[in-house]
């Protein structure tokens, strides 16, 4: 049997960089080599490169985080070259990378999300009117950033303009939301008709951090993952049953992870992840091997499902 010719797309020029590189370093190590004929392309630089090759490539798998990579920009280039590949299509990928439109679709369908609103530059300024609306603790991000990236934990109404300044440094929309104090879960979801949930992660990040903030997700100890989540069936079932509707509004395909908190046994959904962390031990990869899908496994069920549609 031939080789899939699968071209492994990487860098990129957004903040998250580093984080895409190194994913690829370890998705290049696992996948087969008697299945696949890898070729790397990086979008900071080989995008002509990838238009040239397109006749010659089988399937694309996408490793690329935050903007111009997790937001549909990529994904419509492939669509235009005729590359299939793994995960959210275009409208999926933008729609679920704007934090507030994912919100508001949330809440539509009758998923939990803490209360928010969105800032406005005048509001660096005067914050009065957002501290009229909502009272800290509260949460400040930049509506299409990744990781955590100019993100940050208001817990005095003096603290807003700053955290304010930080987030729009990152991006031309800011969203301010209710703090919610709980554990942080994720679900994953496999599949594209038919969808799977996987088995809950907890993450745990260390005492010294506030938040899951992008130290904590990446630096080595930081943070502990536990998987399966030790909560209750009760917890587990709504929280599967959440991720799968999240990918559904969200109009996913492929995979999906969704972070969630938990409160006094309610369930508080955060964001949805198009494409999540892909290192072995990564959350959904985790996930995935508890439920009996090896990283290579994984790898390639994801690369089955790009090329089934």
């Amino acid at each position: 049997m031939s080789r899939l010719r699968l071209a492994l797309i990487a860098g990129g020029t957004s903040g998250e960089r580093e984080v895409s590189l190194q994913g690829a370093a370890g998705v290049a190590r696992a996948l087969d080599p008697q299945k696949y004929k890898v070729s790397r392309y990086d979008p900071a630089t080989d995008l002509p490169r990838l238009a040239a090759d397109a006749a010659q490539l089988d399937v694309a798998f996408i490793l690329l985080h935050g903007i111009h990579g997790e937001d549909g920009t990529m994904q419509g280039f492939l669509e235009l070259l005729g590359i299939p590949y793994q995960g959210a299509g275009v409208l999926g990928s933008a729609l679920a990378m704007d934090k507030n439109l994912a919100k508001t679709l949330y809440r539509l369908h009758g998923l939990p999300v803490a209360s928010w609103e969105m800032a406005s530059p005048g509001d660096v300024r005067d914050p009065g009117p957002l501290l009229e609306r909502l009272r800290p603790p509260l949460v400040v991000k930049p509506v299409r950033q990744g990781s955590s990236i100019g993100m940050s934990i208001v817990r005095e109404a003096g603290e807003l303009s700053g955290a304010l300044r930080q987030a729009f440094a990152h991006d031309r929309q800011v969203m301010v939301e209710e703090f919610i104090r709980g554990r942080e879960i994720t679900v994953g979801v496999l599949g594209n008709d038919e969808l799977t949930a996987l088995p809950l992660v907890e993450v745990i990040p260390g005492e010294q951090y506030d938040f899951f903030d992008y130290e904590a997700k990446y630096k080595p100890g930081a943070s502990r993952e536990v998987c399966p989540a030790e909560v209750g069936d009760g917890i587990r079932s709504k929280a599967q049953e959440y991720g799968l509707i999240a990918h559904r509004v969200l109009q996913l395909r492929g995979y999906s992870r969704t972070d969630m908190i938990v409160r006094d046994g309610d369930i508080f959904i955060l964001e949805t992840n198009t494409i999540p962390g892909m290192t072995p031990t990564s959350l959904l990869p985790q996930a995935a091997a508890q439920a009996g899908l090896s990283f290579s496994a994984l790898l390639d069920r994801l690369i089955e499902l790009a090329r089934e549609r």
